[in-house]
């Protein structure tokens, strides 16, 4: 577990990344007000009407789950009301932020277990290499020091991106010749970032999932090998997803957590898609936490997210008045 809370955002970055966000999930605003336009316009919230809502929500890649949860509460609390079009996104808003608020979870390498090993998994194309760079560039800034690890050898693109992340960020990467073995590697990185000091230590995997055995003992043979250093590594699973898959990145949940035990999730590539539902979806389906959303490719655009802000960007509300 995280020993201190993520430091805030300064209020001027915040409404930056809340910017983007809301510039990112316009898509996914626009499916869902356009069809409560047309859905609740002084109309009276009946049995049918609801259920309308809840199939636009699911429309929406909320999810069966979440979709059902909401409307059930309109059930009990709004049915025969008459509602505007602004009264109803303020009122799924809140019912999303609710689903989103238990696992909105900043990840905070523990001081206490330096170097704090993070080991990322994910599906080829989801965002890992960009997403460690990511988070070791905002680490470094908040003064840790991270090291980076190549461990997805057989692809040279992705060894040759941390590379060039590692020296835009100023953290040193750990890579191989080209089909190392990826554990050894991972082994010999744990032990230099001991002997150097690394407060975060963040392992880069391959992604194969059309061979998931292969993939599955991989994964399992990295895990086994660092722990013969440090028993209790790693302390972070983090599982890359890419919004833009919608309901599918839930069966790569599964899949991965078959694999390896997932500890959180990063959501990225929101940022045009019409489905960023899907993270209330895997907040509903799974409660892991979510531990930041990517809404572009700068190192600035993947943050920890506010669930209320989330919430009403993608409903399409403005900043909320409560600040």
């Amino acid at each position: 577990m995280p020993a201190a809370p993520a430091p805030p955002l300064p209020e001027e970055e915040r409404r930056g990344f809340l910017g983007r966000l809301k510039a990112g999930l316009a898509r996914s605003s626009a499916r869902i007000g356009e069809g409560l336009a047309s859905l609740f316009r002084k109309r009276r919230m009946d049995d049918a009407a609801l259920d309308e809502l809840e199939e636009l929500l699911i429309a929406a890649d909320l999810g069966a789950a979440a979709a059902k949860r909401i409307v059930d509460r309109f059930r009990i609390a709004r049915f025969g009301e008459e509602v505007t079009d602004l009264q109803l996104r303020e009122a799924i808003a809140d019912e999303i932020a609710a689903i989103l608020a238990p696992v909105a979870m900043p990840l905070v390498p523990d001081p206490a277990r330096a170097p704090h090993v993070v080991l990322v998994v994910g599906v080829n194309g989801t965002g890992k290499t960009t997403t460690i760079a990511k988070l070791a560039s905002l680490w470094a800034g908040q003064g840790l020091r991270p090291m980076l690890v190549a461990g997805d050898t057989f692809r040279a693109a992705a060894v040759q991106q941390l590379q060039i992340w590692g020296e835009r960020t100023g953290c040193p990467v750990v890579a191989g010749a080209p089909g190392a073995d990826a554990a050894g590697l991972a082994y010999d990185a744990l032990a230099r970032a001991r002997a150097e000091g690394a407060d975060v230590l963040l392992i880069d995997t391959a992604g194969r999932l059309h061979n998931k055995a292969d993939l599955m003992a991989e994964l399992g043979k990295i895990v086994r090998v660092i722990r013969k250093l440090d028993p209790t590594a790693p302390h972070s699973v983090l599982l890359v997803l890419d919004a833009t898959t919608g309901q599918n990145a839930l069966q790569q949940v599964k899949v991965f957590g078959e694999m390896v035990d997932v500890t959180g999730l990063v959501v990225t590539k929101l940022d045009g898609s019409a489905k960023g539902g899907i993270v209330v979806a895997l907040a509903e389906a799974y409660g892991l936490p979510v531990h930041a959303v990517g809404v572009g490719e700068a190192v600035e655009d993947l943050r920890s997210f506010d669930p209320r802000d989330f919430a009403r960007s993608l409903v399409g509300l403005d900043e909320r008045a409560d600040g």
